[in-house]
């Protein structure tokens, strides 16, 4: 039998409101003795070139349970939250683009932290449906070690683990009606980066677990109803291109999240969006999986360029 499979977490406790560390298995979520001192994963990232030799020896069993907790984002903070666009063979074709151009290189977005949400928060969409709320299930990479300029071929040595991410993105708002000019027309910020639509989780599977990060099936459901069935085999830029070319742009840190792109299936291309009520699960690989609600807020004016 092959090494159980684990996740770090942090854990909300029911009983006292504290923040703790824990170890989500198939059967519960654990205390780890060794990071009895860390308040949050996001501290145990700092320190992960001493936390991860410690842990690469730790085994879940006769683990202590942390009773009852609800998780939350598994990096809570991060410094940076990296979105790369476009990153799939099949998701390019159902966008329209039947070719992929020479010279392409990754296309990258950033995120505010205040995006994220954690396992079972609700997605707040807008009440109006001409925003055209979509889902796209992603591969998430936490980097575990600094670097600037990194090689592709030592790329995966800077991942402290793997997590799962859905981009949620609010199409009609993508596009401003009356943009300054040509450059201005896509706002990525106002589709993307609104409170709740980085929801991810469960935790953080650590890097030694993943032993190949591009054969891993990435599905997603809306409603039971599975949208989304592909494999980051699909990937144009594999993980280890994505971290070298976003550190050729800015020095990468600890706790910092790479989303790696989503494959075939989002909404746009079916014509179809969230609405109030609906409930969206990811699963990845051995990563979990990721459930949310989501939830229309009062009706959001869309901008009409008056």
């Amino acid at each position: 039998m092959g090494q159980p499979v684990w996740s770090l977490v942090n854990t909300l406790s029911e009983k006292d409101g504290a923040i703790r560390v824990g170890v989500l298995t198939e059967t519960g979520v654990f205390a780890i003795p060794a990071l009895a001192d860390y308040s949050e994963v996001d501290e145990v990232l700092r320190d992960w070139a001493s936390v991860a030799p410690v842990l690469e020896n730790w085994t879940p069993a006769g683990a202590e349970p942390l009773g009852e907790v609800r998780l939350l984002a598994p990096v809570r903070s991060p410094r940076k939250l990296l979105c790369a666009g476009a990153n799939y063979v099949g998701h390019a074709k159902e966008m329209g683009i039947t070719e992929l151009p020479s010279g392409l290189e990754p296309f990258f977005f950033m995120l505010p932290p205040t995006s994220l949400a954690g396992p079972g928060e609700p997605i707040v969409i807008p009440g109006d449906t001409a925003a055209r709320v979509d889902w796209e299930a992603e591969l998430a990479v936490v980097i575990g070690s600094a670097g600037r300029d990194i090689d592709v071929a030592d790329a995966l040595s800077h991942v402290a683990g793997y997590t799962i991410l859905n981009d949620i993105s609010a199409r009609g708002l993508h596009a401003r009606p009356a943009p300054l000019a040509p450059p201005f027309v896509y706002d990525w910020l106002a589709s993307k980066g609104r409170d709740s639509f980085s929801p991810a989780g469960p935790g953080i599977t650590p890097a030694w677990l993943v032993p190949d990060p591009q054969e891993l099936p990435v599905r997603l459901w809306r409603n039971g109803k599975i949208e989304q069935d592909g494999n980051t085999a699909d990937m144009i830029f594999t993980v280890a291109e994505l971290i070298a070319a976003a550190s050729a742009l800015m020095t990468l840190e600890p706790g910092d999240v790479i989303a790696t792109g989503t494959p075939a299936g989002v909404g746009v291309a079916q014509g179809k969006s969230l609405a109030d009520g609906d409930v969206v699960r990811v699963e990845i690989g051995p990563l979990g999986a990721l459930e949310n609600p989501v939830h229309a807020a009062a009706t959001i004016p869309l901008a009409t360029g008056s």
